[in-house]
């Protein structure tokens, strides 16, 4: 039974204090994800170790699939904590469905810490591309929740967009 899923790079030294380690080798990418995909659990139990590792290994592949799967766990999985954990990893790999994924978490999610954690991911989105969704997001959505967090990751953005938006709504 897996108990913890760490990842590692070859440069880094391991002393498991005793505990046995697989190092798993000559696996493709693909198959891998798959792998990993399968250790996430079906449960809604935020504290689980296995799961989070395995999002966080799957985040780490540059693989088409690794983006593919992060979606599928953003969109359906049973756990909220799963599906905030997926989203922030989607935003990380900034492929073309990372903006569609992540907005539609926080229209659509019925959670609100999942949303919250999408509008983070937005903030984490390269360039600042989530700056003018932000925006939006501040200015319309009917979460105040949701909106009082794109106004905190907008202010820490630092970016001139956000400050002519203080401006504007400070008048």
């Amino acid at each position: 039974q897996v108990e913890r899923i760490r990842t590692f790079s070859e440069e880094c030294e391991l002393d498991a204090g005793g505990r046995q380690v697989h190092w798993l080798q000559n696996v493709g990418p693909a198959d891998s994800i798959a792998l990993l995909e399968s250790l996430i659990g079906k449960e809604t139990d935020t504290k689980d170790r296995v799961s989070r590792g395995a999002i966080t290994a799957i985040g780490m592949h540059t693989d088409p699939s690794a983006a593919a799967a992060l979606v599928r766990l953003a969109r359906g999985h049973v756990s909220p904590a799963i599906r905030g954990e997926a989203i922030f990893w989607v935003a990380q790999l900034a492929s073309d469905k990372a903006v569609g994924t992540i907005t539609a978490a926080i229209e659509n999610d019925p959670d609100t810490d999942v949303k919250k954690r999408a509008v983070f991911a937005l903030s984490q989105l390269p360039r600042s591309e989530g700056v003018p969704l932000l925006i939006g997001i501040a200015r319309k959505n009917a979460n105040l929740a949701v909106r009082k967090q794109a106004m905190f990751w907008l202010g820490q953005s630092k970016d001139a967009r956000a400050m002519e938006f203080f401006a504007e709504i400070l008048k």
